[in-house]
């Protein structure tokens, strides 16, 4: 409106020889002002025909001064510079602030999948064993009541874990000093294997069995980190959907240039899902955990039966 109101004054008042010069520069830097604003701020659909008006509104301007024509072409030419100077600076700072939102956006998003895994990692590992525990007890309570009160303890064991997890998760994510990059799990490593695999024997269901044939010491944070990571949800799987397994073999295996890990179980493949299942989120979890570190992972059955799942990890680990 305001540019269109400014070209009707300019085709009423260009004719006049002894017309307000400087009134009209005036009028020229506000309207330089709100052409910038609107290439900045404006919405697309409108912003385009707005600045179009507006630039018009602009260059026209001198001629309102009585200029000579060769004259009035030549500031009319110098408005219509200024003009689309203006139109850039707001193009440019709306880029700006485009790609910082972006930017800002695509943070939150890795830190929603980050807090989804972390989630995943460790509340659906302990609640999966507290449900086979429960299960377990059920049918320990008719062969072998004495049996259920251990069974009980692990159980109460397990929720007191479960807790303690979420304590954490939404401390650090209340706490407004935490670094944003702060883990909202407990960081565990491959030094914490053998404390998990003898909870998981523990819990009930098949035995599992740890072996290290290679120093697995002094590895980076994060390739350690996504080890454990991918060892607690494939016996988190063994124990969800392997329950006729007799054993369960995690494999830790040091090269020169990788760490590669193995989890098998010798129990029957899980059944093919239907439309109603629904799709878990712990292997997508993983897959992008172990991608994030350079790695590849594998999941599927083994050439002699059981399932398998492969982690290929590498040992010198960085951001680029």
């Amino acid at each position: 409106m305001l540019g269109a109101h400014s070209l009707l004054l300019t085709a009423f008042l260009h004719r006049r020889a002894d017309g307000d010069s400087i009134w009209g520069l005036a009028e020229s830097a506000a309207l330089l002002g709100v052409l910038m604003v609107t290439a900045r701020r404006g919405r697309t659909l409108l912003a385009v025909p707005a600045v179009a008006v507006l630039l018009m509104a602009v260059s026209a301007t001198p001629l309102r001064a009585g200029f000579s024509p060769s004259q009035s072409l030549v500031y009319c030419l110098m408005q219509a510079l200024a003009g689309t100077a203006a139109i850039g600076i707001g193009v440019y700072l709306r880029t700006l602030e485009g790609n910082r939102q972006r930017a800002v956006d695509a943070v939150r998003a890795e830190q929603r999948a980050e807090f989804a895994r972390d989630l995943h990692d460790f509340i659906a590992h302990h609640v999966t064993g507290i449900v086979v525990q429960a299960q377990g007890a059920r049918f320990i309570a008719e062969q072998d009541p004495k049996r259920v009160l251990l069974a009980l303890e692990q159980i109460e064991q397990a929720g007191a874990e479960t807790m303690a997890s979420m304590r954490r998760m939404v401390g650090v994510l209340r706490d407004s000093e935490s670094r944003p990059d702060a883990p909202l799990a407990p960081i565990a490593g491959v030094g914490d294997l053998h404390a998990l695999v003898e909870q998981f024997t523990a819990a009930g269901g098949p035995p599992a069995r740890l072996h290290l044939d290679a120093d697995v010491s002094g590895l980076a944070v994060e390739v350690s980190t996504s080890a454990y990571r991918v060892v607690m949800e494939a016996l988190t799987n063994a124990r969800q959907h392997a329950r006729d397994a007799t054993v369960v073999d995690v494999w830790l295996t040091r090269t020169p240039t990788h760490l590669m890990v193995r989890v098998t179980n010798d129990g029957p493949a899980p059944r093919p899902q239907t439309p109603r299942d629904r799709q878990g989120y712990g292997l997508v979890g993983l897959a992008e955990r172990v991608r994030a570190v350079g790695g590849r992972i594998t999941v599927g059955p083994g050439v002699g039966g059981g399932w398998v799942v492969d982690a290929v990890l590498p040992l010198e680990w960085s951001e680029s």
